[in-house]
């Protein structure tokens, strides 16, 4: 990609926070005590998700035309991410003017279905063939584990005091994951063709990065030192995400760098 795509970074985090929000709640109400103020949660979910639709229109070189990302649904994941977040984006509006109906665990299992959507499609979108290191699952993989481990760190403003221990376990295991994650596959994309293993090499020279990496690692650290999420430490998250997203749109490398090279 080679591009920092600001207007990307903003839509994919935030959207992915919000679907992550949505995710929590569901799990919470399995628990049947979601929390005391649902109408809140959502708010904060159809705001991430109205900022992020909202920054991906810069993306765009005809803003007013964005509803024709949807005319091209039986061929292009593209489209189908537009029609998921749409979608989400209209269940989190219903749940927020439902007066009482915002706290049905209904909404909230519509909302995280349609959400993985969202997440699948946007990790197909992003998997294309000139992209050797991302022609796989990868995609995906970054961006559920950042929907979870925004989720969680957020889901614990919302969660009732004796809900709050299970968010904390949710956030570090998928903060867990998520650094091993990404120390592990630049490694393997280094073993792997030219264009894969320039892309490891971008990534481990990338200041971007190493903040991200370092970041998801204080995050582990502070949550194993007070068995807790404290309140700053979701924005924390969130901004290393922002961080890590500019390096995966700016640091992964296209086929077309190598053009004329040997493979």
């Amino acid at each position: 990609m080679q591009s920092m795509e600001f207007p990307l970074v903003l839509f994919t985090v935030l959207s992915q926070a919000a679907i992550g929000l949505t995710m929590m709640r569901a799990v919470r109400t399995a628990t049947g005590n979601a929390n005391a103020d649902a109408r809140k949660e959502w708010l904060a979910i159809a705001g991430l998700m109205g900022v992020g639709l909202l920054g991906s229109l810069f993306h765009l070189g005809h803003p007013l035309s964005a509803p024709t990302a949807l005319n091209h649904l039986g061929t292009a994941w593209l489209s189908r991410e537009a029609l998921f977040a749409g979608l989400f984006m209209g269940v989190a509006v219903v749940a927020v003017l439902a007066s009482g109906a915002g706290g049905k665990a209904a909404l909230a299992w519509i909302g995280a279905i349609l959400g993985l959507g969202v997440i699948a499609s946007a990790g197909m979108t992003y998997a294309p063939p000139a992209l050797p290191a991302l022609n796989n699952v990868l995609p995906t993989a970054f961006f559920l584990v950042s929907a979870v481990v925004l989720g969680a760190g957020f889901g614990s403003w919302f969660a009732r005091e004796e809900l709050r221990p299970l968010m904390a376990r949710i956030f570090t295991g998928a903060l867990l994951v998520g650094l091993v994650l990404y120390l592990v596959v630049p490694c393997v994309w280094i073993s792997g063709g030219t264009v894969m293993r320039m892309t490891g090499q971008a990534w481990f020279a990338s200041g971007l990065y190493w903040t991200h990496v370092c970041i998801l690692a204080a995050g582990l650290a502070v949550i194993w030192r007070t068995k807790s999420i404290p309140v700053w430490l979701p924005v924390l998250v969130l901004a290393g995400e922002l961080i890590g997203r500019a390096g995966f749109f700016a640091d992964t490398i296209h086929t077309a760098a190598n053009i004329g090279g040997l493979y």
